[in-house]
């Protein structure tokens, strides 16, 4: 791609963030230049971050309740879904499926929550067993 075939409609990603384009520069060497990207890209990064909230906001009320761990609340918060979580944990999709579950939750050792954690980019692991807002 060429400086000149960057779309000049660039409409700014979620919160003003842009991303990377390569394009080949006058001097035949590619250069990275900012893109916000096409319309149809911005639409469909808002109604993936729109459906997480949602997601979220569901999984919130089930946990208040006790049908669900808050490991799922926090989750969909950082816009994760199990299979992405169990990857980023280093745990098989099934366990972290079971951790959704309130009672093998509970008994999570600090160990598996701080993985959790980790992979979440949560500072304190205990943050995982609460719902603040």
């Amino acid at each position: 791609m060429r400086p000149d075939e960057v779309p000049s409609e660039s409409a700014p990603l979620l919160e003003g963030a842009t991303k990377a384009a390569y394009v080949v520069g006058p001097d035949g060497r590619y250069r990275i230049v900012p893109n916000g990207g096409t319309e149809a890209e911005v639409t469909v990064t808002e109604e993936a971050v729109a459906w997480f909230r949602q997601m979220a906001d569901e999984a919130r009320l089930r946990a208040l309740a006790g049908k669900t761990s808050p490991l799922e609340y926090h989750m969909y918060r950082r816009r994760l879904d199990p299979a992405s979580l169990a990857q980023a944990a280093g745990y098989w999709r099934w366990r972290v499926r079971r951790h959704l579950r309130p009672a093998p939750f509970a008994r999570l050792t600090a160990g598996q929550l701080a993985r959790y954690a980790a992979a979440m980019g949560i500072a304190d692991p205990e943050q995982l067993r609460r719902l603040d807002p």
